[in-house]
């Protein structure tokens, strides 16, 4: 049959465009990681995933930035198990198992969290990892790497502790990741950083992912990289649109109130709760679990056990805020965490963006509080610099049922339990009349108020007392001056 122009079927010249990469099941992974994957519940993947995935499954090297709680581990580590599958295999055999693949972290509990979920998703596969952090003791780890590892997730500092006492041999690496590399620079990981990538071959794939990018980032990434690929998936520095974020203009002393207040009135049952030194930390923890809150705290003055212990009482719900210092402010993921606030305002602007990534993760909703005092107003005007938006401060309405606990430490009648009643009694006595601060001044002498008087009139007959008495031998003496005694003498001069 001849078709007319008329009689042109349209529904034949329609062209089916290409499917998006943005599901997990579209990635052809390899049988055993994509059961893993299923099991833990991916199907569609994050930006940085959808972009650096099939980037890092050619070979290339990337430099991504991402927001913070978006998936980066995921991203890495899925193309990365899957290129090393070739070199799976079922020998007991440490030598057959050489690290291949380096995982380099600023922070102890980051270290631990990725190398959980790199053995999740390599479970169902012979690919070995292990990790190695510093705070505890080195014997277990280093048996762990003479069994032989595939993939080492690993901190600079205890890193290099390996490497010198030759429990750790790179010169097989194929694939190294600089993850959280802005904080690994700001930690002063820079040396560290450079000595080991000396230890690694030069043909090699690197992976350089971090929350921000900075000029000393683009300077490490241009030294080791070869010809990266840049995924930046959302503007530099910029805070997760999920994360509904207040600053509070709060004085220093009305802090906790505050806090007790915006809890109440949200309904709040979890949260971060940030401070910038390790004793405010430890303080303002004491402080909460007094006034009844489950709190722990953590921060770098706690072992490394005490550490995983407060992480895991707060993930598993047995506390209902964890204090900390800016050591959780990078990369733990905490699922479901409604809220982050910022009691102190952090002295880095960049802080602030990783510390309200607590919450507000894989799309989640989320808030962030800010407390903001007098002395804070450099600091905001940083973080509004850098996250380019206008900042307006807004005032808590507290309760009136609620009781002024901040105030606490200015009645101290001696005792050790904080009481409203007993506070109300101290302050009427106070604002009583009777003022007992004001001391009893003593009757003044009237002597003093007399102008001076002679007592004896000054004339020259009369001498002063402290004058010398002259004696009748025409020797003048004083009469504080004793005689000497005469002794005999016990042998004579003799005359000639």
């Amino acid at each position: 049959m001849t078709l007319t122009a008329t009689e042109t079927p349209v529904t034949d010249l329609t062209v089916t465009p290409e499917p998006r990469l943005d599901a997990f099941a579209q990635l052809q992974l390899a049988e055993p990681l994509a059961r893993a994957v299923a099991e833990m519940g991916y199907e569609s993947m994050t930006p940085i995933q959808a972009q650096a995935i099939p980037v890092v499954l050619q070979g290339r090297d990337v430099m991504g930035a991402a927001q913070t709680g978006t998936g980066k581990t995921a991203a890495f580590s899925l193309p990365l198990l899957q290129r090393m599958l070739k070199h799976e295999n079922s020998s007991t055999s440490p030598a057959r198992h050489p690290v291949r693949a380096l995982v380099l972290l600023p922070t102890r509990e980051l270290a631990d969290q990725v190398a959980q979920q790199v053995k999740l998703y390599a479970k169902y596969t012979n690919l070995r990892s292990a990790v190695v952090f510093g705070g505890i003791d080195m014997k277990p780890q280093t048996l762990e790497l003479k069994k032989g590892v595939e993939v080492l997730v690993a901190t600079p500092g205890r890193l290099l502790d390996h490497i010198e006492a030759k429990n750790a041999v790179l010169n097989q690496v194929e694939y190294v990741v600089l993850d959280e590399a802005d904080r690994m620079l700001d930690i002063g990981f820079l040396p560290d950083l450079q000595r080991i990538l000396s230890y690694l071959p030069k043909q090699r794939t690197t992976l350089l992912f971090s929350a921000t990018f900075s000029s000393e980032i683009k300077r490490l990434a241009s030294s080791y990289l070869q010809d990266p690929v840049t995924i930046e998936v959302a503007r530099s520095n910029a805070t997760a649109s999920t994360v509904e974020q207040h600053f509070y203009s709060v004085p220093e002393d009305d802090k906790r109130r505050a806090l007790h207040q915006i809890l109440k009135s949200r309904g709040m049952k979890q949260a971060f709760v940030f401070v910038n030194s390790k004793l405010g930390c430890a303080r303002l923890a004491r402080s909460l679990e007094r006034e009844g809150l489950k709190t722990t705290a953590l921060h770098g003055d706690k072992s490394q056990d005490e550490r995983l212990k407060a992480l895991e009482s707060f993930k598993g719900g047995e506390v209902d805020l964890l204090v900390c210092t800016d050591v959780a402010a990078r990369g733990l993921d905490i699922k479901d965490v409604p809220a982050v606030f910022n009691f102190d305002v952090p002295f880095n602007a960049e802080d602030y963006v990783h510390r309200i990534g607590r919450t507000g993760r894989a799309g989640a909703s989320g808030l962030a509080v800010s407390f903001v005092s007098a002395k804070d107003a450099r600091l905001v005007a940083d973080i509004e610099k850098l996250i380019k938006t206008k900042i307006e401060l807004e005032a808590v309405e507290f309760d009136e049922d609620q009781p002024d606990i901040h105030k606490q430490g200015r009645i101290n009648d001696g005792r050790r339990m904080y009481s409203p009643e007993r506070e109300e009694t101290v302050r009427r006595e106070r604002a009583s009349p009777r003022d007992y601060a004001r001391p009893t001044q003593a009757a003044r002498d009237p002597f003093f108020d007399k102008p001076y008087e002679a007592s004896v009139a000054a004339t020259d007959d009369v001498k002063p007392t402290w004058e010398p008495t002259v004696r009748a031998g025409g020797r003048s003496l004083s009469a504080n001056i004793k005689s000497k005694r005469k002794v005999a003498a016990l042998f004579t001069a003799s005359s000639t």
